[in-house]
This record gives C-alpha cells, structure tokens and sequence, in this order.
C-alpha cells in the first residue's frame, strides 16, 4: 500500500465527502461523517491495523470550486497533509440548474479550471501525492443537460490530473457503469449524494488506486 504509518490524508470537497462530518474539519469515527470517506478510514483501519493513516475530512455542504479554493489553505494546507485528495464540482453544476436565474453563484468551466489548478498548485511540492476526484451525475443518459454539462467538468478533472501527475479517480465513470445494471435510485435519491452502497463503490475506487489489497 502507499500509505505509510501515520501518514496524514486530507479530503477537500463538498457535501459528498462531508456526509455529516464534523465543521469545516472532522476526524475520527462521527468526525469523519457516513460517506465515503469513513468507509476509507474503516477499510484502512480493519485492513492494515499495523498502518495508524490519520484521516481528516475537509468537506464542506453546498461548496462549489469557489467556496473550496477560498478555505484552502486554513482547511488543507495549514492541516501539513502527506496526501490530499480534492472532489469538488458537483454544485459548480448543479446550481446552473437550480438556480438559473442567479449566475453569480454559477461556477462555469474556465473558473472550474482555474480554481482546481490553484488548490494543486498550493500543495503539490509539499505533498507525498494528490488524488483527483471527478465530480458526477447520476445519469447513464449522456445527453441528459446536467449529465452532459458535468461531463465538461470531468474532463477538466482529466486534464489537470494528467498535467500535474495526480492520482484520478473518474466517479463518473464508476456511476455510468453501476446505473447501466441498476437505477440510481437504489444508490441515491437526488442522483448526487449517495447512500452506503454508492459510498462504499466509491470507497474501494479510492482505495483500487492505493495499491490497497482487499
């Protein structure tokens, strides 16, 4: 695995990694909320008790890009993490459709870009790695408006991950072949934020690229 003894793993991002956690940092068992960053924090823990990773969730409620770059440095980089992992996107999305009326609070896809490309640049000489996350609808319909809106992010996701050598984990992905075989409605009832099953899909993808053996 490349986690090493009491390293230090900071997750960034929005409702999806918040889950409940405890504000604007949790850490250890209700701390780290009921998504799937403590089922990472559970599988680490039953899987390589040899291994103490310390797991601190940074996700905030309703963050867009914009929300997350401005507490950056307080909630990750001040934190001196070994590793970060960023998903952050879902709201840049969704509020172009929620609230279209209101596109001051939109994030569109040059921003996206430029938001995520800073929060990597402010950690990633000082970082054993960086774990991008892509954001995702709940959707196989790609033509679907929001799905196929969120797949510009996604792809911006891609493109960052590979310029900066990050780690990408594609949810996206992961979601468009798990609602091929099943209706999103047995992960999530909005399409966004996912119930035990979706956290635990997402938890073992996270984990498939840490050289983690279950």
């Amino acid at each position: 695995m490349i986690f090493n003894d009491l390293d230090r793993i900071v997750f960034a991002g929005d409702s999806v990694t918040d889950m409940g956690s405890a504000q604007p940092v949790g850490e250890i068992n209700d701390g780290l909320g009921q998504g799937y960053v403590r089922v990472i924090d559970n599988l680490l823990s039953a899987c390589y008790p040899d291994i103490r990773v310390r797991i601190t969730n940074s996700g905030v409620g309703g963050n867009t890009s914009r929300d997350l770059l401005e507490r950056f440095e307080r909630d990750v980089v001040s934190l001196k993490p070994d590793w970060v992992s960023i998903c952050i996107g879902i709201n840049d999305v969704w509020r172009q459709f929620d609230c279209p009326s209101m596109s001051d609070i939109w994030v569109l896809p040059d921003e996206y870009e430029t938001n995520v490309e800073k929060m990597i640049l402010s950690v990633k000489d000082k970082v054993n790695g960086i774990f991008i996350l892509t954001p995702y609808y709940m959707e196989p319909n790609t033509q679907d408006m929001m799905r196929s809106r969120m797949g510009e992010y996604v792809d911006i996701c891609k493109r960052l991950a590979e310029k900066y050598d990050c780690v990408l984990i594609d949810f996206q992905k992961l979601y468009d072949e798990y609602c091929s075989v099943r209706h999103s409605s047995s992960i999530a009832w909005d399409r966004v934020h996912p119930n035990e099953i979706g956290a635990t899909l997402m938890a073992r993808a996270f984990l498939r690229h840490c050289e983690f053996e279950f």
